[in-house]
């Protein structure tokens, strides 16, 4: 019996992914999900989804061999990197990505039935933050939970509970008003992750089913820094031919000014291209490690509405005016 860990209770967005992840495990439609499914040891009818209580449990159940795989969430498309799972994985030794879900985030807003008066609205934070319209138009106080689903299980006669919309069955719940959330279309990207010493042999066995496109996430810390030190990183990636589609910094804890850039790179390391661009960074001093290795599903290739840029940016063929707006030019 392989036994997931996923950021609980039941009815979380996190549940969803682990569901979602297991049952194409248990039923894989392609070479390279039944080469990740072979493995890992996950068979139909052998997976036991485990809720616990916080990320950080996720990370060390994996990493004591308490549990065979954890699902964890990494980014939404709305509020960024979920910056306690990303520096968990960061800082952690013996876990690492193999595969990511992508899930459709909706919240509907929950009650009591026969509530009282609404005084608080309560998800984790989020939550919260990706339904800020409706929590201004409630005049209710934001109050923030350890989940979403759990905000739900605990709701009181005075707080309306923002969820997925599988929480009104689980916790008994009458729905206030669906679809709250401020995007539509909104997603969040979950990492299955394992044991390091693991994740060789599985990613090993799902090259061997065929050609496929692979992304690497990376940590990167320059012991050099000064002038010029995030372009000589990029600039490795571009010579070397390798795309990178993100790059976000994380203070390095204590020391002030000092960072490690996590990156996203469109390759795996085993590839020549990003290889040789790794032994590059080596060479030059930095310190290098993979934070997980998954196949490539096409969410990051979108392209880009203007409708999601960011009020106020300007374009070539923009007016003067718009520009010295846009850009501060005197």
């Amino acid at each position: 019996m392989s036994r997931v860990a996923y950021l609980g209770p039941e009815g979380t967005f996190t549940h969803q992914a682990a569901d979602r992840w297991a049952r194409a495990q248990a039923g894989p439609t392609t070479a390279l999900a039944r080469a990740v499914s072979a493995a890992v040891d996950v068979g139909k009818g052998t997976v036991e989804l485990v809720p616990v209580p916080t990320v950080t449990d996720v990370y060390a159940g994996v990493a004591s061999g308490e549990y065979e795989h954890g699902i964890v969430a990494i980014e939404n498309t709305v509020e960024g990197y979920v910056v306690p799972s990303l520096d968990a994985i960061v800082g952690s030794e013996d876990v690492v990505a193999i595969d990511e879900v992508v899930v459709e985030i909706t919240f509907d807003a929950f009650v009591r039935p026969g509530h009282g008066d609404l005084t608080e609205v309560t998800a984790h934070p989020h939550g919260l933050a990706q339904c800020q319209g409706f929590v201004a138009r409630s005049g209710a106080v934001p109050v923030p939970s350890s989940s979403n689903a759990a905000a739900c299980r605990d709701a009181t006669e005075s707080q309306i509970a923002l969820g997925p919309p599988i929480c009104g069955e689980l916790y008994g719940l009458d729905v206030l008003e669906p679809g709250v959330e401020d995007f539509r279309g909104a997603r969040t990207r979950f990492l299955a992750i394992v044991r390091r010493d693991r994740a060789r042999a599985a990613l090993a066995a799902a090259r061997e089913q065929g050609p496929a496109q692979w992304r690497s996430m990376l940590a990167l810390t320059p012991h050099l820094t000064g002038p010029g030190v995030l372009a000589r990183i990029t600039q490795a990636f571009g010579a070397g031919g390798v795309n990178l589609s993100s790059l976000i910094t994380r203070p390095l804890k204590a020391l002030e000014g000092r960072y490690v850039f996590v990156l996203t790179a469109d390759a795996a390391p085993w590839e020549p291209a990003l290889r040789d661009v790794l032994e590059g960074l080596l060479a030059a001093g930095d310190s290098v490690k993979t934070l997980g290795v998954f196949p490539a599903r096409g969410e990051l290739d979108e392209a880009l509405s203007t409708d999601h840029v960011p009020v106020a940016s300007v374009r070539a063929g923009a007016s003067a005016g718009e520009l010295e707006r846009g850009l501060l030019w005197a």
